[in-house]
């Protein structure tokens, strides 16, 4: 914004032109006077001189660019609740925060009640996709019941459930304001085929029909809820640490992709945690630009004739490698009951169905 002085103004001036440059783009708040502190350009013979300026301009303070997976917060919740302690960690027996500040979410390390009075307020939906296709519909039934009993519970839900076979979905009784919808797919012989399209029809359905959630997760059919899975989950963007390597001694020992032809690949000397294809989520449009990657880096390894060594994980584990998430699920929301619960494991909220992989894929 550019004002110019009235000719008294500039006659005392001693006949040099006196122009008032404001400059609205750097903004300071002051507290006291609830008005923009907004520098002020004199130009004098080319020079600039800047000064403060005070411009009261209260719509300032309110104005927030809004998209449809961000909600202004509410004002915080009068709660009674234990007094933080700076020095004072609430679990010491795991890893709670990444080198890049990113949490690890473990049972102990969040107060249900508190961010439930955070979220509850913004009214979300949450979106959860899956895949029953051939004999994994025999899933869906016991997938549902127990979502419905720990998932997001008193929450907005829209599950989505990929089908070739729309008939052998059972009908499950789900709560208010919980949906379900059956997105038909293509039937592939192959499981492997399956598993490299999953990324693909995720993101195609995201652009086509998503558009009523604030967050999406992406789930394997083959699992069931045990214990509470809340808000403490929700992120931009989600991984979750594999059972199987969350406790190795080095990076050598992850089973990432090492052939150097694959999009997929990871050096020996790379990587932070080996991520679980069966648990990934974040805000809607992440999640959209996250599968969209992967599912393109996919076509690229078929067009070169390679399948990374885990398929559509070992891409997740790339991408996650350059863009790394901004939270991480514990091996809690993503256990195999196969394996003995160890004692830094409090409980387990979502795991594996006991299955015979060789009968489900012939």
């Amino acid at each position: 914004m550019v004002a110019r002085a009235p000719p008294a103004a500039a006659a005392d001036a001693g006949s040099v032109e006196l122009v008032v440059v404001l400059l609205v783009g750097s903004v300071a708040v002051s507290p006291v006077e609830r008005a923009v502190a907004v520098p002020v350009g004199l130009v004098f013979r080319n020079e600039a001189t800047f000064l403060p300026y005070y411009l009261p301009c209260p719509d300032l303070f309110t104005m927030q660019l809004q998209y449809r997976e961000e909600k202004a917060l509410p004002p915080f919740p009068q709660l009674f609740y234990p007094q933080p302690k700076a020095l004072h960690q609430m679990r010491t027996d795991v890893l709670t925060l990444t080198a890049w500040l990113a949490p690890i979410v473990w049972e102990g390390t969040f107060n249900s009640d508190l961010l439930d009075s955070i979220y509850k307020p913004l009214n979300l939906t949450i979106g959860v996709t899956a895949f029953a296709v051939g004999k994994y519909t025999q899933f869906v039934g016991r997938f549902l019941d127990s979502a419905e009993k720990h998932f997001m519970v008193g929450y907005c839900v829209n599950y989505y459930i990929f089908t070739d076979n729309p008939q052998g979905i059972p009908f499950v009784q789900l709560q208010s304001g919980r949906t379900l919808s059956l997105v038909p797919i293509k039937k592939y012989k192959h499981w492997q085929e399956i598993s490299m399209r999953r990324m693909e029809a995720i993101n195609l359905h995201i652009s086509e029909s998503i558009h009523d959630v604030d967050y999406l997760f992406c789930l394997d059919i083959d699992m069931e809820f045990h214990n509470s899975w809340g808000t403490e989950t929700l992120g931009e963007l989600v991984a979750a640490i594999h059972p199987g390597y969350y406790n190795v001694r080095s990076r050598e020992e992850l089973p990432y992709e090492r052939r150097k032809t694959s999009a997929a690949y990871i050096a020996s000397e790379q990587g932070d945690f080996y991520y679980g294809g069966a648990v990934f989520g974040g805000l809607v449009k992440n999640v959209y630009e996250f599968t969209r990657a992967c599912h393109m880096a996919i076509l690229a390894d078929k067009a070169n004739g390679i399948m990374a060594a885990w398929q559509e994980e070992s891409h997740l584990n790339r991408y996650f490698l350059s863009l790394k998430p901004s939270k991480i699920l514990s091996p809690e929301y993503l256990w195999d009951d196969r394996k003995p619960k160890p004692p830094e494991m409090r409980l387990v909220r979502f795991s594996t169905v006991s299955k015979n992989y060789k009968e489900l894929r012939d």
